[in-house]
């Protein structure tokens, strides 16, 4: 089974390609019925975004092999893996927070989504329920206690996209 960022990275991919294919040329042949391309800003400017579109294309196609290398049933079912959703407490605050463990694409501080390559997340990596995780934050070290644990093989939202 395909993982949800793959997907969304496909569709972005294809977009992508639309642009570089359909857009881009026609908005070169519009710039270009204007005259002398040496001094055509929109020209330069089309061909600027060419360019990027191509490296995001790059990009994409590269990501994409990488996650293709994942594989849902090797992700651990007990533990703080992927797509899990923690729930912790600060041994001295008492603060509780969550949060879900996803890849750098498809983080979103605000809806407590973080990568699991940031501090946080490699902290909390291969940990289980009752378990710590130190981490160093701006503002000192924390300590977490892993008081709940769901993860990504519960979740059937995420399973389905």
């Amino acid at each position: 089974m395909e993982l949800p960022i793959t997907k969304r990275l496909r569709q972005e991919l294809e977009e992508l390609y639309h642009e570089l294919n359909v857009k881009i040329p026609k908005d070169l042949q519009e710039a270009a019925a204007h005259g002398d391309l040496s001094e055509n800003a929109e020209y330069e400017a089309a061909r600027a975004r060419q360019d990027f579109v191509r490296a995001r294309i790059a990009q994409h196609e590269e990501r994409i092999s990488q996650l293709s290398l994942y594989d849902l049933s090797s992700i651990p079912k007990d533990v703080v893996a992927y797509g899990s959703r923690v729930k912790l407490e600060d041994i001295d605050s008492g603060e509780i927070v969550e949060y879900r463990i996803v890849f750098p694409e498809e983080v979103d501080p605000a809806s407590g989504k973080i990568s699991l390559h940031s501090p946080i997340g490699q902290a909390l990596l291969h940990k289980s329920v009752d378990d710590e995780a130190e981490v160093l934050t701006p503002q000192g070290k924390r300590i977490y206690e892993i008081i709940e644990l769901t993860t990504l093989h519960e979740r059937n939202d995420d399973l389905n996209g």
